[in-house]
C-alpha cells in the first residue's frame, strides 16, 4: 500500500493488530468510525468488496497486513467479522508488493493442505460400497 489514498485505511491496520482475539466482529459504522471517513458505497452493496483477495481494494490490503481475514459479511445487517490467520508481522510498510503476504506460505495443493486428516484402516483399492461394485460388475 502507497500513496495517499492508502493511507487512510492505516487506521484498520493499527486497529486490528491491537486486537487481542482472534476474532474481531464489526459494525460497518465501527469500521468507519476507525477509519475516520465514510466507507464507498461499493462496500455496503456488493460482497466482493470485502474479498481477501490481496488486488480486490486498497482498505483489502490493511486487514491482510494486520493477519486478518475477512469472513461472515452480511451487507443487510451491515457487519463482519475480521479474523486472525497469522500472528502480526512485523511491520515492513506499505510498499509491499500484493504477494508478499503470502510468498512464504507452503505451496501445499490440496492434498498438502489436508494431509493427515483422513485416516484408514481399510484396503484403499477395494470398493466402498460392495453392492454397487457387485452392480456394476453385472452389467
Amino acid at each position: 500500500m502507497s500513496g495517499a489514498s492508502s493511507s487512510k485505511y492505516r487506521p484498520l491496520t493499527s486497529h486490528l493488530r491491537a486486537q487481542r482475539g482472534s476474532r474481531v466482529a464489526m459494525s460497518f459504522a465501527e469500521v468507519e468510525r476507525v477509519l475516520g471517513t465514510k466507507l464507498p458505497p461499493s462496500a455496503c452493496a456488493h460482497r466482493g468488496w470485502w474479498s481477501n483477495n490481496p488486488t480486490n481494494n486498497v482498505m483489502t490490503k490493511a486487514w491482510l497486513e494486520a493477519g486478518f481475514r475477512s469472513e461472515q459479511v452480511d451487507l443487510g445487517g451491515r457487519k463482519l467479522v475480521f479474523r486472525r490467520v497469522a500472528p502480526t508481522p512485523p511491520s515492513a510498510g506499505f510498499a509491499e508488493s500484493p504477494q508478499s503476504d503470502f510468498s512464504t506460505a507452503p505451496k501445499l495443493g490440496l492434498f498438502g493442505w489436508l494431509r493427515g486428516t483422513v485416516v484408514s484402516s481399510g484396503d484403499l483399492t477395494e470398493p466402498a460400497d460392495l453392492d454397487w461394485a457387485r452392480r456394476v460388475a453385472d452389467g
